[in-house]
């Protein structure tokens, strides 16, 4: 009879590799599934973890997706462990990229590169904006901020397909819904010349080590991880759960915002419908991949920019459906959430052992007695 038995105290080993082995049982999942389809199972896994690495081209939209992807994942690691959950880092992706596009649509041909900057405060404060509709409803009315940060999703995509479709729409651009193309001005910089590369990957690179900094080498870091752990504990202490709750959230759509601010001036170059590709659901399965470390995120997002790229190869080379990005990004997720129970429990088997009672003021029975056996 197998049985989990509750473990004294987590342990460190099985926390490390729980990802590990998360990722290797959905690779032999998606072996079987590339079975299933009539497809090689070399070649389908090739796609995903070979062809994105072989080419500057490929390396270059690596850093595209891993760029929003890290971003997003860093804020909600800190969300995550203020055990404050935003599930709607999407909106807030959107947010930010309308921001910027609000101010990139208005430069001219004589705007500096100043305006950039601009664009991208813009579209970190607008990510803000939203997040701080999640903060208020929870702090003033208790609101679950699970369910108010993913309707507010909807509301984003839907004020979105108002401005592209309607005061923002390009008269020549022969009533599609979308902006007209930003200039050079307000673009990002490229990376590398002749792609798609661009400097918002160093940007989110220099951001996970001030995130770590903040949440384990400040005292602000350790209100939020204590009031996350204990809240009974952080109210104990002094902690403002307000003030947590507050600071979790702004820094979170802070910079989900600024990933859709980079994402509309960057490889987009206007704003369009197409533009919410899922980063900001994407991101969840990033930060607990990550085990909500700003340096797992990052091995985390890279991880989680080739299962989309290889995706998108899979599509156009072996003829297999997109969706098929989508099956693995769940399977990792469920199976990283099975691997992690063994963290805190163990698998035993036999039966579970009975404790012997007595009646008060009367020895215990010797062992093998079936006498005060409940």
């Amino acid at each position: 009879m197998l049985r989990l038995e509750p473990r004294v105290e987590a342990s460190r080993a099985m926390s490390v590799a729980s990802p590990l082995i998360a990722l290797l049982l959905t690779l032999v999942i998606a072996v079987l599934l590339f079975v299933a389809l009539g497809k090689d199972p070399l070649q389908g896994l090739s796609m995903f973890f070979v062809e994105p690495l072989k080419s500057t081209r490929g390396l270059s939209e690596l850093s595209i997706k891993t760029a929003p992807l890290l971003l997003i994942a860093l804020g909600l690691c800190v969300c995550f462990r203020s055990n404050l959950w935003n599930i709607g880092a999407e909106g807030q992706f959107i947010l930010g990229a309308i921001g910027a596009s609000g101010v990139a649509i208005r430069a001219t041909e004589s705007s500096s590169g100043a305006l950039l900057i601009v664009a991208s405060l813009c579209g970190t404060l607008c990510g803000m904006a939203w997040a701080a509709v999640v903060a208020y409803l929870r702090s003033r009315y208790n609101a679950n901020e699970i369910l108010v940060s993913l309707m507010l999703v909807y509301v984003a995509e839907q004020l979105l397909s108002y401005v592209v479709s309607g005061p923002w729409k390009d008269p020549q651009g022969y009533n599609f819904p979308q902006t007209v193309t930003f200039l050079d001005a307000v673009r990002v910089p490229q990376l590398i010349e002749g792609t798609r590369a661009n400097v918002g990957i160093l940007l989110a690179l220099g951001l996970v080590v001030v995130v770590w900094v903040f949440l384990f080498r400040t005292h602000a870091g350790y209100r939020l991880e204590v009031g996350g752990l204990s809240p009974l504990a952080a109210r104990y202490a002094g902690f403002s759960q307000k003030s947590a709750l507050w600071t979790a959230l702004l820094l979170s759509g802070a910079l989900a915002g600024l990933a859709g601010a980079l994402e509309a001036t960057g490889p987009v170059g206007q704003l369009t419908t197409h533009l919410p590709l899922g980063y900001g659901f994407g991101a969840i399965i990033v930060a607990f991949v990550g085990r909500l470390n700003p340096f797992g995120a990052t091995l985390a997002a890279v991880l989680m920019s080739l299962l989309y790229i290889g995706g998108e190869m899979s599509q156009s080379r072996l003829g297999l459906p997109k969706s098929l990005t989508y099956v693995f990004q769940g399977l990792l997720l469920f199976l990283l959430l099975a691997c992690d129970t063994f963290t805190t429990h163990r698998l035993r088997f036999g039966k579970p052992r009975v404790a012997l009672r007595s009646p008060p003021g009367q020895a215990a029975p010797p062992p093998g007695s079936e006498e005060g056996v409940p």
